[in-house]
């Protein structure tokens, strides 16, 4: 099996430690006075979400991991189980609602999205990092209020609810930001 030495430890890496997967989310190199030199990582397991603090002397070496990040699609829905098709070879993958966590207020049937294969099992997803919903309910704005900064909650047609500016009006496309959750803008048909 491939590995990593420490010389290639950086943000990002995809690692493999006592089966799991992980990603290393922070990496700092220390050299101290004397003795060897130290790398201290924050590794984030990619199956449960838990963080592993863990220090590595020069020359250790850690296991690659089976990670393939491939282009899918979402199809649909169904109870907690959501349905994606990989882009290429049209095989079907399906995921809980608490492995994909957020990312389903954003998920329309049809839209293009990256998905994690560990060991050719899924593991995850990513949305776009913008996406178009429809606003299916929110109150009306009160005419002559036009202070800059006021805002109101919006349902959109996934069903989740995001804070938008108060003169944003029922049945208007908007923008949304999925990395952060926020109004971006509003989108001409």
């Amino acid at each position: 099996m491939a590995s990593y030495n420490t010389s290639d430890f950086r943000k990002g890496l995809k690692v493999q430690i006592e089966g799991d997967p992980y990603i290393m989310v922070e990496c700092n190199f220390v050299k101290p006075g004397k003795g060897q030199a130290l790398y201290k990582c924050k590794l984030r397991n990619l199956l449960k979400s838990t963080i592993l603090d863990r220090t590595y002397k020069s020359g250790d070496s850690l296991d690659v991991a089976d990670i393939e990040e491939i282009d899918a699609t979402f199809l649909y829905s169904q109870g907690t189980q959501y349905i994606f098709m990989d882009a290429q070879s049209y095989e079907q993958y399906e995921l809980e609602k608490e492995t994909i966590d957020d990312a389903w207020k954003y998920l329309k049937e049809g839209m293009a999205c990256k998905m994690l294969l560990f060991n050719n099992n899924p593991i995850g997803m990513t949305p776009p990092n913008h996406v178009v919903l429809k606003i299916t309910y929110t109150e009306p704005g009160v005419r002559g209020n036009t202070a800059t900064n006021l805002t109101k909650p919006a349902t959109v047609d996934t069903g989740a609810e995001f804070i938008v500016p108060n003169f944003v009006e029922m049945g208007e496309l908007i923008r949304i930001d999925t990395r952060t959750g926020e109004y971006i803008e509003r989108v001409k048909e």
